[in-house]
């Protein structure tokens, strides 16, 4: 008999945890149960993990960048819950399955599907409360569709390293190193980042304003982490655009999140963490990831 995907899938249970409950321990714990499935006997054509959407977009982030097997994985999730007037729910799994089982996924690393709309883990973020079309790439754009017709037509490929081609492994690990992310607006001091250095942060990044800049009062207190080698990432709400690395922040040894928001870039910052400390090293890794 002839299996088709639908026939041959099955499910696996992880956890019932609303996704703002979501922890880099649980990030570690997914990649586990993943690579577990990876390597079973029979192994899938491809993967889907159901998440909600408030904080899908690191997971997908972290799995891109520690995931060791060439297995499609696809996160989605529901604007609208099953229970709900015109829910996203059913038509989203129904495509991220299309996608996670067709030849066109393979290694584009791990991949978000809702709204029939294909993006990478790594631009994706959601932009909007409500809406359908919350899930967006700034400035690059989604990579393809997956359609009523049954096609997944791609039509960009992330240039950008991504599993399994990366040097994070968090196998055997139980946690990750602390990393905060302290804001930038009008006036703000530097209580947050005091706090943070307090509470044992081996890394701050800035949500900064555009296009990396912060307040005198929170550059002094970022130079004052660095001298007790905290690693400092400059990333911006903007939104869009990247940060440059300008030479005062290359003087003072402080990272450029390239344009990985504050959110996807504290991901890469715990992750390099497990690496080294060394800012130019940690720089170099926002370059090429």
């Amino acid at each position: 008999m002839n299996w088709t995907p639908w026939q041959r899938s099955r499910a696996s249970h992880f956890a019932d945890s609303p996704s703002s409950a979501v922890s880099p321990e649980d990030w570690i714990d997914l990649a586990g149960k993943i690579h577990e499935v990876a390597v079973a006997p029979d192994p899938p054509m491809g993967i889907v993990v159901t998440h909600g959407t408030a904080t899908l977009e690191e997971t997908a982030y972290f799995l891109n960048l520690t995931l060791k097997t060439e297995i499609p994985v696809v996160l989605v999730g529901a604007q609208r819950p099953k229970n709900a007037l015109g829910s996203d729910a059913g038509p989203n799994l129904v495509n991220a399955v299309q996608v996670a089982v067709s030849e066109e996924a393979r290694g584009l690393g791990v991949l978000v599907m809702l709204n029939e709309e294909i993006q990478a883990a790594r631009e994706v973020t959601k932009m909007s409360t409500h809406r359908l079309e919350t899930f967006r790439s700034p400035d690059l754009g989604m990579l393809g569709y997956a359609d009523p017709d049954g096609r997944v037509a791609i039509y960009r490929r992330p240039a950008r390293r991504h599993a399994p081609d990366t040097e994070f492994n968090v196998g055997g690990l139980e946690t990750l190193p602390r990393v905060d992310v302290a804001a930038t607006y009008a006036g703000a001091d530097a209580a947050a980042i005091s706090a943070f250095v307090t509470a044992g942060a081996r890394g701050i990044v800035m949500s900064s304003v555009a296009p990396g800049l912060v307040t005198p009062a929170q550059q002094e207190a970022l130079l004052s982490a660095r001298g007790e080698g905290v690693v400092i990432v400059q990333s911006t709400r903007a939104g869009s655009g990247r940060v440059l690395r300008r030479a005062s922040m290359r003087d003072a040894g402080i990272v450029a999140a390239d344009n990985l928001n504050p959110q996807k870039a504290r991901v890469l910052t715990m992750l390099a963490l497990t690496v080294t400390n060394d800012p130019e090293r940690i720089q170099k890794m926002f370059d090429i990831y």
